[in-house]
């Protein structure tokens, strides 16, 4: 999926193709730190792109999301799929429930599928977790998590090959 975006942005500048794939949902910086790898960027040009990429849709989410959905539902479109985007974001919220902002920046870190800024954002806006809280775990967990995918990525790759 991601050689596929990159092969779509192919004429862009590299650093706006890390950029996008970084903002993108479910791939994030996940996908924008390892593609930027692949093209020959250097990390320490990477990371602020890929980081300030992932954090830009955030306070989006968190402000408009849930006046969004209401919109949604109230006009009928869309209805199963915020349903079924809803519930799997609360189904993984027991934990940013119980510790709010812990919970919250751990979930944001950990680089698995189905975490990150997106979902976080998502999960603190449902539970009402206030905007500056929300916001202060989600960038600690979005550096953490660009820390752990930056070394998974440029420095065992650059060991193994």
């Amino acid at each position: 999926m991601i050689d596929q975006l990159i092969l779509l942005l192919g004429n862009l500048p590299k650093e706006l193709i890390v950029f996008i794939l970084s903002m993108t949902p479910i791939i994030e910086l996940r996908g924008g730190i390892p593609a930027a790898y692949a093209m020959g960027l250097p990390l320490f040009e990477t990371l602020p792109i890929a980081i300030i990429g992932n954090l830009l849709p955030v306070p989006f989410i968190l402000l408009f999301i849930k006046h969004i959905f209401k919109f949604l539902r109230d006009h009928g479109i869309l209805t199963k799929l915020i349903d079924k985007v809803t519930d799997r974001a609360m189904s993984r919220s027991e934990n940013v429930e119980v510790m709010e902002f812990w919970g919250l920046m751990l979930f944001v870190a950990i680089p698995l599928p189905g975490t990150g800024a997106w979902t976080g954002a998502l999960i603190a806006s449902l539970l009402n977790i206030k905007f500056k809280k929300a916001m202060i775990a989600i960038t600690i967990g979005v550096c953490i998590s660009a820390t752990i995918v930056s070394f998974l990525t440029y420095g065992l790759l650059n060991i193994i090959f």
